[in-house]
């Protein structure tokens, strides 16, 4: 939830790697915010590369064979982040990329990504979908029903191939996370439920057409503490025990992604400590001899990112304050919807006294709003950061009030590149048609 700006403290400066402040000015990496907003034009979205690659190095170091006990690897929740550049840098670290539609597929194979890198999740794959993903050669398809199973066996009989598949078990885990975005309980929409588990499994081995490879959990996203996942995974290796007393033997383990960031109140733990404490576990088990999948999206490119914004309108009122800036609900969503809670700052210091603020957008909602009880010394035609919306943030973004995408930039040291352009309204409108006049 929003609490007042003076109160809350930006998120640590170590999970901000590539944004700072210089003498009131705020950088990210070696250019300035102000001039980049001048240059691209607002709102806009920009991202640190040194930021990305910060913070999948922290994995990295983890993952890292320790005596031949640790077969890991990163597979990018390109939900989280879908633009091609940053999927891109992420393909040049050595990551693989966990997809949940057609559509991010797709994005994986234009980047040239491996297709036995690629993880196809999703409670809901069309039959089209499906088709693709075997016909491309994915790595494994995560199946999260009965049915889905029965119509991945059905597709890749008429392919005449066998679908590499693992079922993603629902561990009725609390993850002590927002309700939207909780998915290991039972009433959550996700995965087969624990006590159907080891059933459903026997009926996937026996299916002539499936290739049963792994098993896969993930309880939900914003985690911050490391015992939720300690839980479920247990619960997981048990499973992986009893299933391979029957005869079903695993050869992977996909433990999800869901690792929550310091968006200025949180203190999740430090990645390579979370990671290697999972990792480590698993060890203890016996289950050195299963290759782990990690599927971390928002701890990758959260923090790696901030909205742009231009002060529109001061409107001071009775009760309220109001800044009305160019950005809005449709272009960061997640206030509205989770009542999230972004730090916001201003880029430059302009000696104007301080005062209390809901920083709002021009969207005709009450819900668009982007910081609610804000301290900030601003006036009209000011710079505003939306800090930390490096995920969910444009992958969320529509065109609601038919309002333009904003334009994406990635900064590498000194250097600006736009990797998205500004949608246009000419663009908005060419896709749409008048019905044929009458005679």
């Amino acid at each position: 939830m929003s609490k007042p700006n003076h109160l809350d403290p930006l998120p640590a400066s170590q999970n901000l790697a590539g944004f700072s402040e210089r003498d009131g000015h705020w950088f990210i990496e070696e250019l300035s915010l102000t001039q980049l907003a001048e240059q691209f034009g607002t709102p806009l979205y920009v991202y640190s590369k040194n930021a990305l690659v910060t913070a999948f190095t922290a994995y990295e170091q983890a993952c890292l064979n320790v005596d031949g006990k640790r077969r890991a690897r990163i597979f990018f929740a390109v939900k989280a982040n879908s633009n091609l550049a940053v999927m891109n840098c992420f393909k040049e670290l050595g990551a693989g990329f966990d997809l949940v539609s057609g559509g991010e597929l797709e994005r994986a194979l234009l980047i040239g990504a491996d297709p036995a890198s690629l993880v196809f999740a999703g409670v809901g794959k069309s039959a089209a979908e499906i088709r693709l993903a075997l016909r491309v050669g994915v790595k494994c398809l995560n199946v999260e029903s009965i049915a889905e199973l029965e119509q991945i066996n059905h597709i890749a009989a008429e392919l005449s191939c066998r679908a590499p598949i693992s079922l993603r078990v629902n561990p009725d885990v609390d993850a002590q996370t927002h309700p939207y975005i909780s998915t290991g309980l039972k009433d959550n929409k996700f995965g087969i439920a624990y006590h159907e588990i080891l059933k459903t499994y026997r009926e996937a081995a026996l299916l002539s057409h499936l290739d049963v490879v792994g098993i896969d959990c993930h309880i939900g996203s914003q985690i911050t503490s490391t015992a939720p996942y300690l839980d479920a995974l247990d619960k997981v290796l048990d499973l992986v025990t009893q299933l391979k007393k029957g005869g079903i033997g695993l050869r992977h383990l996909d433990l999800g992604g869901g690792l929550g960031i310091d968006y200025g109140n949180e203190s999740p733990p430090a990645t390579t400590e979370f990671t290697n404490a999972l990792l480590d576990r698993i060890a203890e088990r016996g289950f050195a001899n299963l290759e782990i999948l990690l599927e971390p999206g928002r701890s990758l490119v959260g923090n790696a990112g901030a909205l742009l914004t231009r002060v529109e309108y001061i409107k001071l009122g009775a009760s309220k304050n109001f800044c009305i800036v160019d950005a809005a609900m449709n272009d960061l969503l997640r206030p509205a919807l989770y009542s999230a809670y972004h730090a916001i700052v201003a880029l430059q210091k302009n000696g104007v006294e301080a005062q209390i603020y809901d920083v709002v957008g021009p969207v005709c909602e009450s819900g668009d709003w982007l910081g609610k009880d804000r301290s900030l010394a601003i006036e009209a035609n000011d710079y505003l950061a939306i800090l930390s919306t490096g995920a969910y943030g444009f992958t969320m973004a529509s065109n609601y009030n038919t309002r333009p995408r904003p334009a994406e930039v990635m900064v590498d040291g000194n250097q600006a590149y736009i990797i998205r352009e500004r949608e246009t309204i000419t663009e908005l409108l060419s896709k749409e048609r008048l019905l044929p006049q009458k005679k």
